[in-house]
């Protein structure tokens, strides 16, 4: 039995030291596209309100304050921006610059292009404290909250890329609609505590509440 603990706990330590590596790798080649108008004064997933003309970027994996220098392999203009959303959605591309970003390093007209991403640190002002409306269980992650359906939709994607048991939940406040956007059944307040945090320092906004059953 303490030997595999033992594994365990080395096989823990090489998955952080992996994922840590990942984050802090020098440079790596992707595929970036862009986006811009149709989101513009949208939430993004990091709950920051879109704007088409700051150098921002969405990115599946890295945290929410990240710093990136992106470079367009086919001209060389590079520009540094900050990932504070998630996406892209589509297949085949890693990284959607913000229009400004695009612009700056000639990726409108085409679209799509190759780039090196380079990782040059962190805004920790991203990391996020977890926050409890309820502390007995079965407990609910809740990770957004909006008026508009789609923004919920939205977030629920962008969590799905990485996340299992990612639901919506309608609620009626005062006579308005809001749109939960809430992550699994946790039934142990330690379980939902660690996910929670874990979110939460990736720059969500978390919220741990009582779990409801979904009608």
């Amino acid at each position: 039995m303490k030997y595999l603990k033992f594994l365990a706990l080395i096989s823990l330590n090489i998955l952080i030291i992996s994922c840590a590596s990942y984050y802090r790798s020098s440079s790596n080649y992707a595929v970036a596209s862009w986006y811009g108008s149709e989101f513009h004064g949208k939430p993004t997933s990091s709950g920051e309100i879109f704007n088409m003309y700051a150098n921002t970027c969405a990115h599946r994996e890295y945290p929410f304050g990240t710093k990136l220098k992106v470079t367009n392999i086919n001209n060389k203009k590079s520009i540094n921006c900050i990932v504070n959303d998630r996406g892209p959605f589509v297949s085949g591309r890693d990284i959607d610059l913000s229009y400004a970003a695009a612009k700056e390093i000639g990726l409108i007209s085409t679209g799509t292009s190759n780039v090196m991403i380079e990782y040059l640190g962190r805004d920790e002002s991203y990391i996020k404290e977890v926050k409890y409306l309820s502390l007995s269980g079965p407990f609910t992650i809740q990770v957004g909250s909006f008026r508009d359906k789609s923004n919920a939709v939205s977030l629920k994607t962008a969590l799905e890329l990485k996340y299992k048991q990612v639901y919506l939940q309608q609620a009626n406040i005062n006579g308005e609609n809001y749109f939960r956007v809430r992550l699994g059944r946790f039934l142990e307040i330690n379980e939902v505590k660690k996910l929670g945090k874990i979110l939460a320092d990736k720059g969500y906004n978390v919220f741990i509440t009582k779990y409801e059953e979904k009608v």
